[in-house]
């Protein structure tokens, strides 16, 4: 049993059988390649079925030192999770990753911007020229409908229902979720769709994705990110700011204006309610105007 066809029937796996975005597929590939390139410089001649814990304990040691705890974890869930398809296989009957430990983590708050600060990003944007437009429009609905990068740059014509005011998402393992999009989202939308989408060459088989590059063809996550780091230099941003951040901040202002946790857990797609929890975070700004506001005692 060879180390290059195990990946790849495991990646066919975790695609398949997982429903795991392409990009997950490729990071889980590349931690069992380490592997495998780790092994070739020391000169071991492991399979994946006889590799054994002592071996893996190496190997996390010496690859991890550099690793922040974040990745360290990463990398460990990753090659549990090969070696749990192995048994799953029945190429295994043991877990040489039973006895190692993944780093504890705190929880790690996502950034946001407040919505003066959306709305400075958006507006710094260049109207001037037909990518300008496009743009703007790809910000209104990131914050609008709280999408993630490869929802908004697969969104389809086909899946904007503007009539009954909702969006149809194609989110992580296919799974399909319908999102309200706000007035604002649907007025750049449609002036985009007309004006200036209209006058685009479309490459075939690109003919329903909404957001097209100037060639005609689907938009790609790196773009995405391109465009946001520029308008956050534009405007004089100092945040680090990602497509997930417009994310991050739409959750985060439903949530302080009274939103249910519940619904907005529907509307991001996650599946369970634990991750959208991540929201419930409060700055010490918001826990003294609650002290202030509500406390018994401040009467005195």
């Amino acid at each position: 049993m060879d180390w290059k066809q195990t990946i790849s029937d495991y990646k066919y796996y975790l695609r398949i059988e997982r429903g795991l975005s392409e990009n997950s597929v490729e990071s889980y590939g590349l931690d069992i390649w380490k592997l495998v390139n780790y092994l070739k410089q020391h000169q071991f001649q492991h399979t994946p079925v006889d590799i054994e814990p002592n071996t893996l304990h190496d190997f996390i040691y010496q690859v991890t030192k550099s690793l922040s705890a974040r990745s360290q974890a990463r990398l460990i869930s990753g090659l549990k999770s090969f070696f749990s398809y192995l048994i799953f296989e029945d190429y295994r009957k043991d877990d040489p990753t039973a006895l190692i430990e993944t780093p504890k983590l705190g929880r790690k708050l996502p950034n946001v911007l407040s919505i003066d600060e959306i709305d400075l990003l958006i507006s710094s944007i260049d109207l001037s020229t037909p990518e300008g437009e496009r743009n703007r429009c790809m910000l209104e609905t990131l914050y609008s409908c709280g999408l993630r990068a490869t929802e908004l740059i697969s969104l389809k014509i086909s899946e904007l229902y503007f009539e009954e005011g909702f969006i149809r998402v194609q989110g992580k393992g296919n799974k399909q979720r319908f999102v309200p999009i706000a007035p604002t989202a649907i007025k750049y939308i449609t002036i985009y769709k007309n004006k200036i989408r209209s006058h685009i060459s479309i490459k075939k088989g690109h003919e329903d994705f909404l957001f097209l590059n100037r060639r005609g063809a689907q938009l790609t996550r790196a773009m995405l990110f391109t465009i946001i780091k520029n308008a956050a230099k534009k405007a004089e941003l100092k945040k680090n700011i990602s497509p997930h951040t417009f994310r991050h901040s739409f959750a985060t202002h439903l949530l302080q204006n009274g939103a249910d946790l519940r619904a907005i857990q529907q509307m991001l797609g996650h599946q369970s309610i634990t991750t959208t929890e991540i929201y419930m975070h409060l700055n010490q700004k918001d826990l003294a105007d609650v002290i202030s506001k509500h406390h018994p005692r401040n009467d005195y």
